[in-house]
């Protein structure tokens, strides 16, 4: 792959000094977004975008996209912006998109369901290759091509099945436990939709994702947008 130069820069000869600083999470955060637009713009038949039209379909700026994009090397070419498929591929490569992922999902309720049901995690290298569940009434049904088993198989599959990341569906008075049975195991990535924050050791990453946050988040936003139309009224 050519590499480019970023608008302005001088092109992708080293990492800018900033990375060895660490990368603030906000910049972590909006590599996804990223991703995602940059997807939809190679649906498109789209060959290049700008910073400024990247930031204009995402409401950001072209100096945060570019700052953002700083922190792993100089990509595009000033006056010309993006090659959006290389720029897909640099950004594919810095999420970990280039490799295979095999999961484990703990909890087969409403929700655990769903996330079980989302067939494009396997197109982006995530493959659910074993479901638990201490419900007796889900032993031995099938959901996702797996075998729901019982919570208590949970170590004896790992031992034979190293296993990258594991999603967690459980109820809050289960969710350290068995935390740390997956530690135990080896899990070095915890996906964890439980209501708890989940304590865990240096080496092993949780990602906390919290839904009723993101609804409270949307209401905040309601309340502030009302607040802001009635000051205006005034």
């Amino acid at each position: 792959m050519r590499k480019l130069g970023k608008e302005g820069g001088r092109g992708m000869t080293t990492r800018n000094k900033k990375i060895r600083a660490g990368i603030p999470q906000g910049v972590i955060s909006r590599l996804p977004i990223y991703y995602r637009s940059l997807s939809e713009l190679m649906r498109r038949d789209v060959g290049r975008v700008s910073s400024s039209q990247l930031g204009s379909a995402l409401d950001l700026t072209a100096a945060q996209i570019r700052s953002d994009l700083s922190y792993f090397g100089s990509f595009g070419q000033h006056g010309y912006g993006y090659r959006v498929e290389e720029l897909l591929q640099h950004i594919s490569h810095i999420l970990g998109l280039d490799a295979n992922y095999t999961m484990v999902l703990i909890g087969a309720g409403n929700l655990g369901r769903a996330i079980a049901s989302y067939g494009n995690f396997r197109n982006r290298g995530f493959s659910l290759h074993a479901i638990f569940d201490n419900n007796p009434h889900l032993e031995g049904n099938f959901l996702a091509d797996c075998i729901i088993q019982p919570i208590s198989k949970l170590e004896e599959f790992l031992e034979v099945n190293p296993t990258d990341i594991a999603i967690l569906t459980t109820p809050r008075a289960a969710s350290q436990e068995i935390c740390d049975r997956l530690v135990s195991c080896g899990i070095k990535g915890i996906w964890n939709f439980s209501p708890l924050h989940l304590q865990v050791p240096d080496n092993v990453v949780v990602e906390h994702i919290h839904l009723t946050d993101s609804l409270l988040k949307l209401s905040f936003k309601l309340q502030e947008q009302s607040q802001q139309k009635a000051d205006s009224e005034k």
